[in-house]
């Protein structure tokens, strides 16, 4: 159900709830170290966040309508490192990431239907191969994108 926000269980502790508050929507490290790499690889010129693409994609090239979406593998739960459910409210986390992972298919799809290329890329991913991410962002301009380091969910 899109827009549905659940309840946040209490904290299990107070250094729960600092780690929780501590986390980031947008300028995570990952991002910021993928960015850091396109401005240095000669593909700056992106917008961060932007309103107008559907889905607010983390970067985008809005002439070469091309949307990256930087996954956090914790938050999305990604195929390759698969988190592990917290001990705490495991019924709570397990909807959670659903939700998440669904949102993300919705936003893809909004923007591939308008004509966009989407690459979603990992966290994972931008520390193990940061260089191959960014030669799927340059090689992207004009095909559609789902390899080269680079891995969709859906």
């Amino acid at each position: 159900m899109p827009g549905l926000k659940l309840p946040n269980p209490p904290p299990s502790s107070p250094a729960v709830r600092n780690v929780m508050r501590a986390n980031r929507a947008r300028d995570t490290g990952p991002e910021l170290r993928l960015r850091r790499a396109l401005r240095n690889a000669g593909l700056g010129g992106y917008r961060l966040n932007w309103k107008k693409a559907p889905g607010r994609p983390d970067i985008a090239y809005p002439g070469r309508k091309l949307a990256i979406f930087v996954h956090g593998c914790y938050w999305h739960h990604c195929p390759r490192c698969y988190p592990n459910l917290p001990r705490s409210n495991p019924e709570f986390w397990a909807r959670k990431f659903e939700l998440n992972r669904d949102r993300d298919t919705r936003k893809r799809l909004l923007l591939e239907s308008d004509g966009w290329i989407v690459i979603e890329t990992w966290e994972c991913d931008v520390r193990e191969r940061l260089a191959i991410v960014v030669s799927g962002v340059a090689a992207s301009g004009h095909r559609s994108h789902r390899g080269s380091g680079s891995r969709t969910t859906g």
